[in-house]
């Protein structure tokens, strides 16, 4: 059992590069399973690295969680409950877009092209996943995988002693539009569901990543900031998608 220590300054190097790994991590766990993922959840090593990371943040630690038995039954549980579970569809979706809430009113390829501005302006682009097929930009996976980008470039900004409120603005803005709204929406979707055979470490991230994020959301408009749903129109209508957004 690990107990809780004083978790590092928040403006300092150590802190955003902990709150990047807790991103990167969810990312690969969120991601389609591969037999190292299964390896990582039963040897423990996943879990202590998280640990460490959300102990860092939070100050407080995050429980280890029982390992699927198999690599078969943690794919299983993930394809049946994210891809196909029920008549074809995900019994709970991984992609924002399945989501009519989170589109507010826009079609789905308008909703992709505002995230993927976001990766755009940082020279980034959805990775290919394990079949070789590039993953969809709204996948949570590529939503973690961007915010343990920024969250890494904000550690080196302040290492070098750089002013990090570009990256601290474009956290916010993603959290507030996309990761947050995404998160709950995948929260409420699993709570519904009576039977998930879901891998324990799933499970546990879908119902801490929500109030975690949020909480992240509200320290970062501290620093920089209340998010401005007013501003957020004027960008969507009347700025380039390659346009500088947080300078």
């Amino acid at each position: 059992m690990t107990t809780a220590q004083r978790p590092p300054p928040v403006d300092s190097p150590a802190r955003a590069e902990a709150t990047s790994t807790i991103y990167r991590l969810a990312a690969v766990a969120f991601g389609h399973p591969l037999p190292e993922t299964q390896q990582a959840f039963a040897d423990g090593s996943f879990n202590q690295a998280l640990d460490s990371a959300w102990q860092a943040v939070t100050g407080r630690p995050w429980p280890c969680q029982p390992a699927s038995a198999s690599f078969a039954e943690l794919e299983s549980g993930y394809i049946s409950t994210f891809h196909h579970g029920r008549q074809g569809r995900p019994q709970v979706a991984l992609v924002a877009g399945e989501y009519d809430d989170l589109l507010d009113g826009q079609v789905r390829p308008a909703f992709l092209l505002n995230v993927q501005a976001f990766y755009k302006h940082f020279g980034l682009q959805a990775a290919l996943g394990d079949e070789g097929r590039t993953e969809e930009p709204d996948h949570l996976s590529a939503m973690l995988e961007f915010m343990a980008v920024l969250t890494h470039l904000e550690a080196q900004a302040l290492a070098q002693h750089k002013a990090p409120d570009a990256y601290r603005l474009a956290q916010r803005d993603f959290l507030k539009r996309h990761l947050v709204p995404l998160l709950a929406a995948i929260q409420r979707e699993a709570a519904s569901e009576k039977r998930l055979t879901l891998d324990a470490t799933l499970i546990r991230l879908i119902e801490d990543l929500p109030e975690w994020a949020r909480n992240q959301l509200v320290e970062l408009e501290t620093r920089v900031g209340v998010y401005d749903e007013k501003v957020k129109g004027a960008a969507l209508k009347g700025r380039a998608l390659d346009q500088n957004l947080w300078n």
